[in-house]
């Protein structure tokens, strides 16, 4: 059960200038599951996006960031769920270029103005010629307002859709920015999401909106993790369609546009961590007082990875010596833990080397019964800081990975 997350509303999704949506039930994996997403873009549309640096990357990633290389006009991506064409060979690169070559066929474009996308069960052949086959009816279905359909249409593991919008007004005018992702386990970005996908109706420039997805990448998707697992399918895509005619070019009205940008990635990335599979507790681990930003994430990632202090999440158990143990393993030699100090939301826990006196088990396990909670530490190194988000781990995340391809 995902922790305080809801399906979006429909009606709060605002659709983009320019760009249309469509799903299908292409039986993928499962019938009657909407497991195919089409998106079509107006002509000028401008796309960025960053990728898994697993090294095991999945085809349809190898042939979007092809595409993208280009450097021509994005018309469309195609999702399909259910299977994610990784661990497949030239055979995958073959069946992810098949169904750029329909997608491009069905729409009137080049095939390399298509980004393929793909998640589900690694190392099982692509069932193209189902996704062809669905294909008429996602471009039938192609349309404006239809962003909640196409949030679920992405879902694998994942319980609640996740999507928002913002609206937000630059130098010439209002522009919208609407955004839709998937993800519950294998999170551990190393550049993006398992998939999400932004879109804008502002005009930007193909090289600002390169810099644009990997800053917003930084401090959104790559500060969560469920399980400390990358995905061979990790992609985050910006599409800019230009619609509005508002022209995103100065060094204010980029900024302004980012933080709208950062606003709905952020919030779509603490979504997947709070329908993290098997979640119970959604934790902030804020690490201040380091010599880098590198090394506080260093830090956060030790704690957030320790299945030790996530099942003691899991239980509200304060066994909190498990975190000092995982700072200390953090891989920061010159340490001094006598000038660190340890949180748990506003309760001072540790300090000095170990446990402050005025701490007691019962403020701690107050504390880890709530549904959200901060852990923090503070180093005593420098000024640097970092916060990621993360959850506990549960009985039920083995048991949904145990099951997942039955």
């Amino acid at each position: 059960m995902a922790v305080n997350l809801t399906p979006p509303d429909p009606a709060s999704l605002h659709p983009v200038a320019g760009i249309e949506l469509g799903v299908a039930m292409a039986g993928v994996r499962k019938a009657n599951k909407r497991d195919l997403l089409l998106m079509r873009f107006g002509p000028g549309s401008t796309a960025a996006g960053v990728f898994t640096q697993n090294r095991f990357c999945a085809a349809p990633v190898i042939l979007a960031k092809r595409h993208l290389a280009a450097g021509a006009d994005t018309r469309a991506l195609v999702v399909n769920t259910g299977n994610a064409n990784a661990g497949t060979g030239e055979d995958g690169l073959a069946r992810a270029a098949a169904v750029c070559d329909a997608v491009a066929r069905s729409l009137g474009c080049p095939a390399q103005e298509v980004l393929p996308f793909s998640t589900g069960v690694i190392m099982e052949p692509l069932p193209v010629e189902r996704i062809i086959a669905g294909l008429p009816a996602a471009v039938a279905d192609l349309r404006a307002d239809n962003w909640a359909a196409a949030a679920e249409a992405i879902m694998t593991t994942d319980t609640v859709p996740k999507a928002t919008s913002r609206r937000v007004r630059l130098g010439a005018g209002e522009v919208t920015v609407t955004g839709i992702a998937k993800g519950a386990g294998m999170i551990r970005p190393d550049m993006a999401t398992m998939l999400g996908f932004v879109a804008t109706d502002a005009k930007v420039s193909h090289r600002a909106l390169e810099a644009l997805v990997r800053q917003v990448a930084d401090s959104s998707f790559n500060c969560i993790t469920v399980d400390g697992d990358t995905s061979t399918n990790d992609a985050f895509v910006v599409v800019a369609s230009g619609a509005s005619g508002v022209v995103a070019q100065s060094e204010a009205d980029l900024a302004s546009l980012g933080r709208a940008v950062t606003e709905v990635a952020s919030h779509l990335a603490q979504a997947i961590v709070r329908d993290g599979e098997g979640a119970t507790k959604f934790i902030t681990v804020r690490i201040e007082g380091g010599c880098s930003v590198e090394e506080c994430r260093r830090v956060a990632y030790a704690i957030a990875h320790s299945p030790l202090v996530k099942t003691a999440f899991f239980a509200s158990d304060p066994n909190l010596g498990r975190i000092l143990a995982a700072i200390g393993n953090a891989g920061i030699a010159d340490l001094d833990p006598s000038r660190l100090q340890l949180y748990l939301d506003a309760v001072l826990v540790a300090a000095n080397g170990g446990r402050h006196p005025e701490y007691r088990e019962e403020m701690g396990a107050a504390a880890l019964a709530k549904p959200e909670f901060t852990v923090r530490a503070l180093l005593g190194r420098g000024a640097a800081a970092a916060t990621i988000w993360t959850c506990d781990l549960s009985f039920d995340y083995v048991k949904i990975n145990a099951e997942y391809r039955t």
